[in-house]
């Protein structure tokens, strides 16, 4: 087959063509069919394919994320669970309730063996918080600098922890009285919260 015997080719009678023009004609016709399907089928296909891909990388990398996530649960309640019986554990070596009028007595006495001339020392309303309870204490106390620290050091060594922190604290010499200082304020110790009282702690403790 040649060039010419293509340009001659009658399409209206196909049948008289030379076997090498027919086949050529089937080779065209192959092409545009496999061109054809490749733009209307395989090209979506394709497109259809690589978003599925994609779709399929994104969710993998969530699972992969949720899948650690998941296996750190068990060990994050387990700390969760460490945290809260050293909490528990810490707060059961504070003041009960009804250790809290003996301690408070404890701490006026400590004072008065300090040396502390205690001109002041008035409980004021508890206040309850979600698992301790405070205790402000309106305190005027007169005494040298190292009596009030023979007085932390006599708090800190009573059987019970005893935590004191302090607001609204003034410290001040007194006139005419050389070394003497007069400490006033608010002081505020703590207790843990019994069985029965409003303590979201417990309440999980129980369950």
């Amino acid at each position: 087959m040649n060039l010419q015997e293509i340009r001659d080719l009658d399409f209206n009678d196909l049948g008289s063509a030379s076997p090498g023009a027919k086949g050529f004609l089937l080779a065209v016709v192959a092409v545009l069919i496999i061109l054809g399907g490749y733009w209307f089928v395989i090209k979506d296909q394709t497109q259809n394919l690589d978003s599925r891909e994609r779709q399929e990388t994104q969710l993998r990398a969530e699972f992969e994320n949720k899948q650690r996530k998941a296996a750190a649960l068990e060990m994050y309640e387990r700390q969760l669970d460490e945290m809260r019986t050293m909490l528990r554990s810490l707060l059961r070596q504070l003041p009960s309730k009804t250790e809290m009028p003996d301690l408070l007595v404890d701490v006026s006495q400590t004072a008065l063996a300090a040396g502390i001339d205690t001109e002041l020392f008035e409980p004021r309303a508890e206040v309850v918080r979600d698992f301790y309870a405070e205790q402000p204490i309106a305190i005027r106390m007169t005494g040298q600098y190292h009596q009030f620290g023979n007085f932390v050091s006599g708090v800190a060594s009573l059987s019970r922890v005893v935590i004191l922190t302090m607001q609204d604290i003034s410290l001040e010499p007194i006139e005419n009285r050389p070394g003497v200082l007069r400490l006033e304020g608010t002081v505020t110790t703590y207790r843990y919260l019994d069985e029965g009282e409003d303590s979201k702690l417990l309440l999980e403790d129980e369950s």
